[in-house]
């Protein structure tokens, strides 16, 4: 090869390389179908507000390996910082800053939003509804995430279920519930549907965020406070001010916790930083709920080695429970055709899952366990 021609060569060369860094430095480049080819050097710095005490155990600390989990995949393209319930916007405030832009998302439980849309709740839990596995086949491939994403985008919101406490605790109480009459004028920390059922039986239901709960129970401004289970409420702290821990958790038997995103914050992301965030969302999910299931075994036993009494709701109770639970689901559905949408399909799944589940997880706790 003459000398001319090689330099010739290597001038192309060099310049081919410089098209290419700078394609690199600039916004994505795109195949012919849109995905991106090349990846974009841009970096994006969002903030996620949260409905929890700052750094709450496994919850809040969840939110923070999302995060890392985040950064970590995108090579530092995407950085979240996150913020406890108060430490930015209140924290039952950020469904709306998330739907204004205020911040870029959210974690949370969708049924602190019911008064926004009734039909958000059923994306969290109902009583006496579906555990945490069934819950999750419903939303991942029952047609669940669809209506969810359907009825957020209302608000601008894209959802991504985000965690599970598993079957939660019945609560805290001070006097023994032996029958319905005991909870006649009971002021109780209680959510959502389970709240609605209280208020049918009698008692007054609370909203109250998580970190405002002990000092409520404590000074009497509430009789009795649900809470998670276990782990979560003896770090609470509420064996030092209640007497009673009663079972079942019949309001919440497998409520998914949530990750909300701004739905034009999202859709500006390159294609991959939009998957990096809903896999560390999944990823989120399957370990908050391990986490909480394996600590829930170790402070159960802590619990009743310091002598917390643990009781059953008396069958009848349950019972009267199940029945008003009926009768507001069916208010609820009547009074909202997007709310009885959801139900429709979640009863749908449920009397399928009860089915398999009958001859497979009740067999398995009641002949091997």
């Amino acid at each position: 090869m003459k000398r001319k021609d090689f330099l010739k060569k290597a001038a192309v060369g060099t310049l081919g390389i410089t098209t290419l860094a700078t394609a690199c430095r600039n916004d994505v480049a795109t195949t012919e179908g849109g995905a991106p080819a090349i990846q974009t050097g841009k970096k994006y710095r969002w903030n996620m507000l949260t409905t929890w005490p700052p750094n709450y155990p496994i919850i809040g600390e969840g939110c923070e390996l999302f995060a890392e989990w985040v950064k970590e995949m995108s090579g530092g393209r995407l950085t979240i910082k996150v913020y406890g319930g108060g430490e930015l916007v209140p924290a039952l405030e950020a469904f709306d800053a998330v739907t204004s832009g205020t911040a870029e998302m959210a974690h949370g439980c969708a049924y602190y939003w019911a008064g926004k849309a009734p039909a958000a709740q059923f994306f969290a839990s109902i009583p006496f509804g579906m555990n945490a596995q069934q819950m999750n086949s419903w939303l991942l491939s029952g047609g669940g995430l669809e209506l969810w994403r359907e009825l957020y985008g209302k608000f601008n919101l894209i959802p991504f279920p985000a965690g599970n406490t598993g079957v939660q605790m019945g609560g805290w109480f001070n006097k023994e519930i032996n029958s319905l009459a005991d909870l006649q004028g009971l002021k109780m920390r209680i959510p959502g549907f389970g709240g609605k059922v209280l208020e049918k039986a009698g008692g007054t239901p609370v909203l109250s965020a998580g970190s405002e709960i002990y000092t409520n129970l404590e000074r009497g401004v509430i009789d009795a406070t649900e809470w998670i289970g276990p782990f979560h409420d003896y770090k609470m702290g509420f064996q030092d001010i209640a007497k009673y821990y009663y079972v079942p958790g019949w309001h919440e038997m497998g409520t998914v916790l949530e990750c909300f995103v701004n739905k034009l914050k999202f859709e500006s992301l390159p294609k991959d930083l939009q998957a990096i965030v809903e896999s560390a969302a999944l990823r989120l999910n399957m370990w908050m709920l391990s986490e909480i299931e394996a600590q829930n075994n170790l402070f159960m036993d802590k619990l009743l080695s310091e002598g917390v009494e643990v009781r059953t709701f008396p069958d009848e109770v349950l019972s009267e429970l199940r029945g008003y639970t009926e009768e507001i689901l069916g208010e609820i559905t009547a009074a909202d055709p997007f709310a009885k949408k959801v139900y429709d399909s979640q009863m749908a799944f449920k009397k399928r899952a009860a089915k398999w589940g009958a001859v497979t997880e009740k067999v398995f706790y009641d002949k091997i366990m």
